[in-house]
């Protein structure tokens, strides 16, 4: 097997081969060390995706081929980081406060071996539930992107991952330090998608916003509504999709297309249509949502893409198509009335946003064009 160095070397000159066994070595301890900071598995392997992407652009940059592992943990650490900062506007709850970000030499040789033993419990589960369990929990593919690489149905890769993790459990207790009233209050809260889930359609009814003097603390609640019903979802978004939303609901003009314009009008001229959004489950205190895409190339026929809510419901509301929500999560939220009070206790502000990024658009356009010339032929009352 040859070293990180050497493997290193090839990657900068362009070998494909040797960047995947490089990030194969080292995916488990990454995943491990994001999963430190962000509290969520699901999380720590996005986290980690992203950071692979950022090593295998900038890997010619490392000078010392041997600290791969340590270049690319920092990496996924780093990105982890950033996305604790990003996240709390899609959880169910406030975040808790955030493990502390330094890392002994210690703890990091714990998790080093932690990742070793992980590695040797997954080899020797049967080939199919390897090939599964490595696809879709260390390179992160969804349960239907698993499905096309195997040449299987989703329900065999769900089958498959089912057996997996009871074949891991028992060797894989002794690493389990969640203590067991923390996993009850997660199932307590946990709604997860299923082929006979009841969903309900619902509409986008108002956008809230927190009253803090400090601009950069406000909190923003986009709050569903059932049609036809009283049931209703909020769920923390954070400013930018909010500022987004808003201008939607409003039928405010820009100047330009917004990003989920561009998403939209993107997946129109690559001859595909987006039908629906779903907002399927919560884990761990996390929403997730799916964006079902029509698709007419190869392989054509409805295509399921993983969002944030925020995005997923932004593309919803620009596109007009229905929005869909698991039916369990309104029930999951009823289980905390008094955080649901606390994030619909908030003033109503879709109006306020909307009109507040208008004024700032003139105000940037008014500074970019700067005075008329003196010459222009523009005079005064």
């Amino acid at each position: 097997m040859p070293p990180d160095a050497e493997l290193v070397r090839a990657a900068q000159r362009g070998s494909k081969e040797a960047m995947a066994e490089l990030l194969r070595r080292h995916w488990g301890t990454a995943v491990l060390l994001a999963e430190r900071v962000l509290g969520s598995p699901d999380l720590a392997r996005d986290a980690v995706q992203e950071a692979a992407i950022a090593a295998m652009t900038d890997v010619e940059r490392l000078r010392s081929p041997e600290r791969f592992g340590a270049w690319f943990c920092g990496i996924a650490l780093n990105v982890s980081r950033k996305w604790l900062r990003q996240l709390r506007s899609e959880r169910y709850g406030p975040l808790s406060d955030p493990p502390s970000e330094a890392t002994d030499p210690a703890e990091a040789a714990e998790v080093a071996d932690t990742a070793a033993r992980v590695r040797c419990a997954i080899a020797a589960l049967a080939d199919g539930q390897q090939d599964a369990v490595r696809l879709f929990y260390l390179q992160g593919l969804s349960h239907r992107e698993v499905a096309d690489e195997l040449g299987i149905s989703v329900g065999a890769v769900k089958a498959r991952l089912h057996q997996a993790r009871a074949a891991l459990a028992p060797k894989l207790a002794q690493f389990t330090t969640t203590p067991q009233t923390l996993i009850k209050e997660k199932e307590a809260t946990a709604v997860t998608a299923t082929d006979a889930a009841e969903w309900a359609e619902v509409t986008v009814t108002d956008i809230r916003r927190s009253e803090d003097e400090d601009h950069s603390k406000r909190e923003h609640v986009m709050v569903l509504t059932e049609r036809g019903g009283d049931r209703r979802l909020p769920i923390w978004i954070g400013p930018a999709e909010a500022t987004a939303l808003a201008l939607t609901l409003q039928s405010v003009e820009t100047p330009r297309p917004f990003p989920y314009k561009l998403a939209a009008g993107l997946v129109e001229a690559a001859g595909a249509q987006i039908t629906e959004v779903r907002i399927t489950q919560l884990l761990s205190s996390v929403f997730y949502a799916i964006v079902v895409v029509q698709g007419t190339g190869t392989p054509a026929g409805p295509r399921e893409v993983d969002a944030r809510p925020s995005d997923a419901v932004n593309l919803a509301v620009v596109t007009g198509v229905p929005i869909r929500v698991n039916a369990g999560l309104f029930a999951a939220t009823a289980r905390d009335p008094d955080a649901e009070a606390r994030r619909v206790s908030f003033p109503s502000a879709t109006a306020d946003i909307a009109a507040e990024t208008v004024q700032r658009l003139a105000e940037q356009r008014a500074k970019w064009a700067g005075p008329p010339p003196a010459d222009s032929g523009t005079t005064g009352e």
